[in-house]
């Protein structure tokens, strides 16, 4: 029985530990003059940079940059 809690504990911590170096990833958008355009998923830096930065486009035009649960 002691060996069963000793596994799951290791087992718990070893979950726990994997997720915590989880790179964080989001969906981003920002909203264009004809309605929100999706960035797509974006992680780590690249999810930092767009959220701080914005985003420009094509035509020089800066926008605002969200990102879900960020």
């Amino acid at each position: 029985m002691k060996k069963k809690q000793v596994l799951l504990l290791v087992a718990a911590f070893a979950l726990t530990f994997a997720s915590c170096n989880k790179e964080e990833c989001h969906e981003c958008h920002y909203d264009g003059p004809t309605g929100e355009v999706e960035l797509g998923e974006k992680c780590g830096d690249d999810l930092e940079a767009l959220e701080t930065s914005g985003y420009t486009d094509a035509d020089g035009n800066k926008y605002d940059v969200h990102c879900h649960d960020h």
